[in-house]
């Protein structure tokens, strides 16, 4: 029987992302964080627009282990992390695949920025645990990992790099366009890495509204290398607004066509129980796409849905 090659290249690759997962959950455990799992099928998912969870049985397999995990927060369990498989609907390119390794941890009592410091010792560990000084090289470019890293709010992003304010933007519904057109080209972590902070309001997700400026939220995304590797929140723990977001995105997700979820009743519920917060999914794949100097997420996971 003939080797199959395509696989057998992909060796060190896997090596590389095996041990990159283990000094990740090394890193957790040393800060006294809980590692936890949680189910891959839930009732529902959180709603978002442009996310589709895939059907399974009745139910969903999870976009995301947020719901649950947040669950776990509300409960009392004040550190925890979890590395899982997640799955999303139709995503599929050179930076995506449907069933793809989420990277998600939460810790009580902290903020936004506090994660910002966290997720720079997290990465700047596993580089020395892979062998990586003070640079990371990728895609012929070498990216400077020394602390600290570049912050910008999203609001100084499109003052800065695009052709209308941020308001406009919104306004006209432009604001994804313009951020992939204009903006990410010039703000994309290519040689060091870059935190944009501070989202307007309606793309906040389930982060809270910042105290100081009430039309943002306190979310960040951190480029690195031209990727967007980690999206992190402070929580938000106000029901009746989460629930006010969730209506609006199921209501977005029928104008659009799509189906909409059964409400999370059971983590609305609980949420007021839920401490103040801070929480951060990061891509594992594409983290080893980053430390393989891979051009594609084909060549860090072992099969992709056209190899089975």
């Amino acid at each position: 029987m003939d080797i199959n090659w395509k696989l057998a290249r992909k060796k060190n690759a896997l090596h590389i992302r095996a041990a990159m997962i283990q000094a990740i959950r090394g890193f957790f455990i040393d800060r006294d964080y809980l590692e936890v799992e949680t189910p891959s099928r839930i009732p529902g998912p959180a709603p978002e627009c442009h996310i589709d969870a895939i059907p399974s049985d009745g139910w969903y397999l999870h976009t995301s282990p947020e719901l649950c995990m947040k669950r776990l927060l509300a409960a009392g369990y004040p550190r925890i992390f979890q590395i899982t498989r997640c799955f999303r609907g139709g995503e599929r390119g050179p930076l995506h695949i449907p069933e793809f390794t989420l990277l998600e941890w939460y810790k009580s009592g902290a903020d936004y920025f506090w994660m910002m410091e966290e997720c720079e010792e997290l990465i700047i560990h596993v580089a020395h645990n892979l062998g990586h000084a003070e640079q990371i090289n990728y895609r012929g470019r070498e990216i400077d990992i020394q602390t600290p890293w570049e912050r910008i709010s999203v609001k100084d992003a499109f003052r800065r790099y695009s052709s209308v304010s941020m308001e406009k933007a919104l306004e006209n519904d432009l604001f994804d366009e313009i951020m992939v057109s204009e903006i990410e080209p010039r703000l994309v972590g290519i040689k060091r890495p870059v935190f944009l902070y501070d989202y307007p309001v309606v793309l906040g997700a389930l982060a809270r509204v910042k105290k100081t400026d009430p039309q943002v939220a306190e979310r960040f995304e951190l480029y690195m290398g031209g990727l967007e590797l980690a999206n992190a929140f402070s929580e938000l723990t106000d029901v009746a607004e989460q629930r006010a977001r969730f209506e609006e995105e199921q209501k977005n997700r029928r104008e659009s066509g799509k189906s909409s979820y059964p409400m999370p009743e059971k983590f609305l519920s609980e949420l007021t129980d839920m401490p103040e917060s801070s929480g951060t999914a990061l891509g594992v794949d594409r983290l080893a796409m980053l430390f393989t100097d891979s051009a594609s997420i084909d060549d860090v996971v072992t099969f992709t849905p056209e190899e089975l």
